[in-house]
This record gives structure tokens, sequence and C-alpha cells, in this order.
């Protein structure tokens, strides 16, 4: 059997574009076609069709008549915002699609670019046919580019970006791969951080946490190279998050050490208590109660000597739980009476009913009816006030009752 005897009166403070030829001007009639997507046909990125914003004759653009084109095309843009805005989502995308068309012959990055911001709108508006379009049309260009030359840094980013729009992870993810070969191939120190934080949010949106952990790790260590506190705390607790929701306790809880010491160093302590509260369910998990209840009991401590009255009742609470789960009754009764004080001070009566509700049961499993009616009867004072679980402390003075009359409890 554990003993926490010992513990129960030292509750101490914590101290501690397009397919374009190498010319992007030239403005070509016939694209190959991408696969249709269904009942949209045809498909209205495959082809560039004769448009009068466009010279007759097929030819290169002068810089004073891509200048024109492409504010001409901004037009547009505000056109189809407007029309989306006045609820008349297929005009607006009918709108686009023509810019779309016609952002190819201002080069493949302009378009790629166009494409994502587009893209995001139909995802925002959960356009499906018009997600599969663009990013059919995305892939195509990055196929064609890739055929053509290694993408330059520029496209990549454009693809990354947009492919990120449209909510293509894996896409996106490929691509941010092959940034980040280039950068550390460039000794481009910054790009390759920049790279490595969108590959961690593409992950973690994937909620792939068995790739995302080493990214955070290697950015961690980055923050504590450059002794930056504040990205250090930022990285523990994306991977505190990260451990906890891949289910490793005992990585979640080394890695919720850190961040208080962390807290400690930037003079955050009343981010502590409730973070110590984690850790000791950590360690409840890991089977190791004495650490639960001195993480559970420095909790209480610090939270209630800055008066938080919610983080002091969760910790209270979980000791509590831990004394019944290791039938310590009479410690857990002395950590709930103490909790009824907390949750009086927070006017948190949902709490204390739930107080009143425990303490109630333990006393029936030791025998106690008189007392466990007693705070049954609190309990459903408050039950009935709060509209809340009325029957169920109806039901419990009934079994109170019946014991205190030395019948049987009919099951």
């Amino acid at each position: 059997m554990l003993h926490f005897s010992q513990k129960i009166g030292k509750i101490f403070p914590l101290i501690t574009v397009l397919i374009t030829v190498k010319n992007p001007n030239i403005w070509i009639h016939s694209l190959p076609v991408l696969a249709q997507v269904q009942q949209l046909e045809p498909n209205p990125l495959a082809t560039l069709i004769e448009d009068p914003l466009l010279p007759s004759v097929p030819r290169p653009l002068t810089p004073f008549e891509q200048r024109k084109l492409r504010e001409q095309l901004n037009t547009l843009n505000t056109e189809a915002q407007t029309q989306l805005h006045a609820g008349n989502h297929n005009v607006a995308f009918e709108i686009w699609y023509r810019e779309l068309r016609l952002r190819r012959v201002l080069g493949r990055l302009e378009e790629i670019k166009s494409l994502g911001r587009v893209g995001e709108i139909a995802w925002n508006r959960t356009r499906t046919e018009d997600v599969q379009i663009i990013n059919k049309r995305l892939v195509t260009l990055q196929e064609v580019s890739e055929k053509e030359d290694s993408l330059s840094p520029a496209l990549l980013m454009a693809l990354a970006d947009a492919y990120k729009k449209l909510h293509a992870l894996d896409n996106s993810l490929a691509i941010y791969q092959k940034v980040l070969k280039n950068a550390r191939q460039n000794n481009n120190f910054i790009a390759e951080e920049t790279a490595i934080k969108e590959l961690g949010q593409l992950y973690l949106a994937k909620f792939d946490y068995p790739k995302a952990a080493p990214i955070y790790e290697d950015l961690l260590n980055r923050a504590k190279t450059r002794q930056n506190i504040l990205e250090e705390g930022a990285y523990l607790q994306i991977l505190a998050e990260i451990y906890e929701r891949s289910l490793q306790p005992e990585n979640a809880a080394k890695i919720k050490q850190k961040l208080v010491e962390n807290y400690l160093s930037s003079q955050e302590l009343e981010l502590i208590p409730s973070l110590k509260t984690a850790i000791g369910k950590d360690y409840e998990i890991l089977g190791k109660p004495e650490i639960a209840s001195q993480n559970y009991q420095e909790a209480y401590s610090l939270a209630w000597s800055f008066q938080l009255f919610g983080a002091a009742a969760e910790a209270l609470t979980q000791l509590g739980k831990l004394y019944q789960k290791y039938d310590q009754n009479d410690y857990a009764l002395q950590i709930y009476k103490n909790l009824i004080q907390i949750e009086q001070l927070s006017y948190n009566y949902y709490g204390l009913m739930r107080v009143y509700e425990r303490i109630g049961q333990i006393y029936m499993v030791s025998q106690q009816y008189e007392l466990a009616l007693e705070f049954f009867k609190k309990g459903l004072i408050l039950a009935q006030s709060l509209n809340y679980k009325q029957n169920d402390f109806l039901a419990y003075i009934r079994k109170a009752n019946t014991r205190i009359e030395g019948g049987e409890i009919r099951k």
C-alpha cells in the first residue's frame, strides 16, 4: 500500500503558370488538357481561348501591355469579389477563371500565385470541384516546370504556398522538402529554418506526430543556441502537445518540466500551476504516484499563492482522485474538504456539487452512512439550484437512508 500521509502537511510553495515557353509573354492558344472534374465540363483552365483583353494576333506583350493587362486583371479580381459578397458565387468563379486563364500570359510565377489566391477562396467556400481543378493546374505547372529545368526558389515558394492554401498537404510537403534541400546546399540558414518551420506546421496539420517531433526538437535546439527564451517556450509548448497527443507520457513530462524552467526564467509563474498538474497526470499514467502527488501539491501551493482558484481546484481534485485510486480514502477526504473552500471562494457551484458527491461516496464505502447522507443532501441542494444531476443525488440519498435503516440496497 502506498503512503502519502507525510505529504499532506507538506503542501509548500514552489520555489523553483501556366504552361509557357521560355518567354513568358508568348500567348499560347492551345495547352494540354487537364483531367476533367466531375460535373464541370469543359475544364475552365484547360485551354486559353481568345479574349478581348489580348492582342488579336498571338505575340509577346510589350512591357506597357503587360502592365495594362495586369491592371485589367486586378479589376476582374475586384469584380469577382463583389459578386461573391453579393452571393453570386458561380458568377464570381466564372470571372476568376477568366482572370486565371489570362494570368498565364504574364508568366508562370504570377499564375501560380493567382491560383493559390483563388484556390484558397474555393476551399473556404467548400467548392470542392473548383479546388480540384485549381490543384490539377498547379500539378501540371509543377510537372512542366520540372521537365524544363529545376524549379527556381521563387517558383518553389509560390507552389508551396499555393498548395498550402488549397490544403494539398502532401504536395506542399514535397515542395518544402525541395526548398529545404536547396537551402542547405546553398548554406542559406534563414531559408533552411523557414522551411523547417513550414514542414513542422504541415506535419502537425496531418497529425503526423512522429515526423513533427524531431522537427520541433531541432527548432528547440536552434532557439537554445540563440538563447531565445521566448522561442524556446513556444517550441516546448508544441512538443508537449505532440508527445501528449501521441501518448508518450514520459517524453511529455520531461518537456513540460523544461517548460516549467522556461516559465521560471521568464518570470511567468502564473502559468506553472496548470503545467505542474499536467505533469502529475503524466506520472500517474507512468505508474509513479509519488511523483504525481508531489507535482499536484506543488501545483496547488503555487496556484493558491497567486489566488488562481481554478488551477488550485484542479490540482486538489487530481490529488484527491489519486488517493482514492490507491485506496487512501482518509487522505482523499482531507483533500476534498480543503477543496470545498476553494470551490466556495471561486463560486464554482458545479465544482462544489461534485466535491460533495465524492465525499458522500467515500463515506458510503467506509459505511459512515449518516455522514454520506449529510453530503448528498448538500449536493442535492446545489443540483436542484443548477437543475443538474438531481436524480443522481436523490438516488444517493435513497441508498444512504436504506443503509441507515439496515436494509439492503436493490441493484
